[in-house]
């Protein structure tokens, strides 16, 4: 198709950078700080592109702006074009790894960064000596506003986050295995639901109060004895070190804890289900071939953590899905 350039010079491109700000934002105010304008000045461009489009595209509502039909029909085209069109203008040559100077910033829970971390970086350092990888803490209630802030590039958790400005795909599945230190607890394996239930137990927990273990147990009328609650995987060798007690984690976690410590693990007595695990990312970096490629080593990373888990036993079939309160 030929394109008229008369016609496209009459119309400010940046309009469709606003549009797509507040589509992501569903507020001018926010759109505005994003784009480092003013609220006025994001308002009056507002006004033209309703000018431009013979529609309000959106409308105030309680708690912010919600896009019309005209502009739900807009905004895929606008959001792709815009990513095109950066990746035209900014694109010299394909992300090579082995030449190239980068840092990514990587956010996941510490489940997940004991699991996935060391094959990832390994990857990485293989691939080029001078990239590097950023990990930093967040998890369900803080991975959106570090993404939206710029804090991280990718994130890895255990659930979708439905923001329209925000990319996701499945890397895999994960599951609950129990972890303990086999010479204290002398119990034969793997462990009965009695014998679980008769060792204190160690919570991992984003609250510090219940889990996912006492929701399973609740609908078979049973309960555990927790000893002692945490909020960090990365503590759970020291506290069960010599110590006749158990804890239940996700399964990828449970596997890289007993490869780097002497502890155990096996399959939970009780029916948890699994879980799938997610990547995140913001969708405007699409274009982007470095962090395109970083995605690919994270897939392959959680892969490599995922063949690790296959040392422990099937878990029970898996059921219904109970979501802990950390994941």
């Amino acid at each position: 198709m030929k394109i008229n350039v008369l016609d496209i010079k009459r119309l400010d491109l940046n309009l469709a950078v606003v549009f797509v700000a507040i589509w992501q934002e569903r507020s001018v105010t926010k759109a505005a700080a994003r784009l480092a304008l003013s609220q006025a000045a994001t308002s009056a461009a507002l006004a033209r592109l309703r000018e431009a489009c013979g529609d309000p595209l959106f409308v105030r509502v309680r708690g912010g702006m919600t896009p019309t039909p005209r502009a739900q029909a807009m905004a895929d085209r606008l959001e792709a074009g815009i990513a095109d069109l950066w990746e035209v203008l900014t694109h010299r040559h394909a992300f090579e790894p082995s030449s190239a100077s980068r840092r990514f910033s990587i956010g996941m829970s510490d489940d997940f960064e004991i699991a996935l971390g060391p094959p990832l970086t390994r990857l990485v350092q293989r691939a080029g000596a001078r990239l590097s990888v950023m990990f930093r803490q967040t998890n369900r209630h803080t991975v959106e506003q570090m993404l939206h802030d710029r804090e991280i590039e990718l994130a890895i958790v255990s659930d979708t986050v439905k923001r329209a400005w925000i990319a996701h795909e499945p890397i895999g599945q994960s599951g609950y295995a129990c972890v303990f230190d086999k010479r204290a607890v002398r119990a034969p394996l793997p462990l009965s639901l009695d014998a679980y239930l008769d060792l204190p137990h160690l919570l991992v927990s984003f609250s510090g109060r219940t889990g996912i273990v006492d929701t399973a147990l609740q609908a078979l009328k049973r309960e555990r004895q927790v000893y002692a609650a945490l909020t960090h995987f990365s503590a759970v060798p020291a506290f069960l070190a010599k110590t006749r007690a158990v804890v239940t984690l996700p399964s990828h976690a449970a596997a890289a804890l007993t490869r780097v410590s002497s502890l155990s693990a096996c399959a939970v007595p009780l029916e948890l289900g699994s879980y799938p695990v997610q990547m995140l990312w913001r969708r405007e970096s699409d274009g982007e071939t470095a962090l395109a490629w970083m995605r690919e080593q994270v897939k392959q990373a959680f892969a490599l953590a995922c063949e690790e888990t296959k040392s422990i036993a099937a878990a029970p079939r898996a059921g219904k899905r109970i979501r802990d309160e950390e994941r």
